[in-house]
């Protein structure tokens, strides 16, 4: 996790550089497209929210997304403490997501519908002019803390594609429902509500989401294949450590 927020954070330290090499466009004609004329955060936005006002289901919505932090390695502490012979696989495939992701962060630097709208970048800047309700409702939940949190927490605003936080969460729901079914179907019930509220809120396109969604699954589908190898690889650095000890 610490090479994952320094590779997630480090393209960041010049936010000049990043902002020329972001890809803007791409989400807006992909969500346009799923939208069928219109970008779904846009549609959702217009439909259900008041401007300058953050409603209770918003607010739910915003938490959610904070909690998100923890969800991943909540998740992988239940199934150490309910199924401790399946946590090395779980563990494994649930850092690949986050590792594996933060290439594509590298990459294809992408913007959220939040700030392609901030920059007008897009021909057609009413397609994408979203609120970003987590900033408004934030300090009034936080309050003083907040700045403080949000400096920590948002190291690099231009990786968009995919979603982490959406594929971090249906990679938990997976691995849950691998060892209880209840817990499982409240991995699904969050991962669900997260996918909402992450476009929603205009933090995600729903591209962005399906990026994540295809990241973890394309994982799952590797791991078993990817077994013996990790084994090897494991095997190689325990000799190298005995070596380095006896030296």
């Amino acid at each position: 996790m610490w090479a994952y927020v320094a590779s997630y954070e480090m393209p960041h330290d010049d936010p000049d550089r990043l902002a020329r090499r972001t890809l803007v466009e791409y989400p807006i004609v992909a969500d346009g497209l799923l939208g069928l004329g219109e970008l779904p955060t846009v549609r959702l936005q217009r439909a259900f929210s008041t401007p300058g006002t953050v409603r209770r289901f918003e607010r739910l919505l915003a938490m959610c997304h904070w909690i998100w932090f923890a969800v991943p390695h909540t998740s992988l502490a239940y199934v150490m403490l309910r199924r401790g012979d399946r946590f090395p696989r779980a563990a494994a495939q649930m850092y690949a997501v986050f590792d594996i992701g933060a290439v594509f962060y590298w990459a294809i630097p992408t913007a959220p519908p939040w700030w392609a709208a901030s920059q007008r970048q897009s021909e057609d800047s009413e397609q994408v002019q979203v609120r970003r309700m987590m900033i408004e409702y934030g300090p009034q939940f936080w309050g003083p803390l907040w700045e403080p949190l949000f400096t920590i927490l948002g190291g690099n605003p231009l990786a968009a594609m995919p979603s982490l936080h959406f594929a971090t969460s249906l990679m938990g729901a997976h691995l849950l429902s691998e060892v209880d079914p209840v817990a499982g179907a409240l991995g699904w019930s969050y991962a669900g509500m997260l996918g909402l509220g992450l476009v929603y809120l205009g933090e995600h396109y729903v591209v962005d989401l399906l990026g994540g969604a295809v990241l973890t699954e394309t994982v799952r589908a590797a791991a078993p294949r990817l077994v013996p190898l990790g084994r090897r690889w494991v095997a190689l650095l325990a000799g190298l450590q005995a070596r380095a000890a006896i030296g």
